[in-house]
């Protein structure tokens, strides 16, 4: 199992923009079920201790992911992706918005709109995620909530589910 993958985390604050390229030791197939089908999200996605927990998920062009992250203490923190573009096992892109278990948006935060796109590379699966927000202010809002560090803690997390094979 290779232990050296690639993680760059860079912010574009003239496009209000984060850019993440990581690279997996799995299949693209595994890759992109990790990233698509609820049940393997919700072992990952979450930044330890807290865990991810779906209440529902339409993985699909127009569909929507409602769910928590759900802390040690039980506090939920909500947020809903509407998925708006599916190019299987190539790319996705969709919104995040946080909201409350309805799925109503909260609206101190705009949405975050994601674009990820997979690929092999040398027996490895690359993940390039684009995240832009609509101003600057948002973006250093969420970097300063700790999106890094969360974000690095929740792939750390998912390189744990290919690492044990399942």
């Amino acid at each position: 199992m290779k232990t050296d993958l690639l993680m760059n985390f860079s912010v574009d604050k003239e496009n209000k923009a984060v850019h993440v390229r990581r690279e997996f030791d799995a299949t693209l197939s595994n890759v992109w079920s990790a990233w698509t089908e609820p049940e393997i999200l919700d072992l990952w996605w979450a930044p330890a201790p807290f865990q991810s927990k779906t209440k529902s998920m339409e993985f699909k062009e127009g569909g929507k992911r409602l769910y928590a992250m759900v802390g040690p203490d039980g506090t939920e923190r909500w947020s809903y992706f509407d998925y708006t573009s599916i190019s299987p096992k190539t790319n996705f892109k969709h919104s995040a918005t946080f909201c409350d278990a309805d799925g109503n948006p909260n609206s101190e935060f705009g949405s975050s709109y994601w674009d990820i796109t997979f690929s092999e590379q040398d027996n490895l699966t690359v993940v390039d995620i684009h995240i832009r927000r609509d101003s600057f202010e948002e973006l250093q809002k969420i970097i300063e909530m700790g999106f890094k560090e969360g974000f690095t803690s929740a792939l750390k997390g998912l390189d744990k589910i290919f690492e044990s094979g399942k």
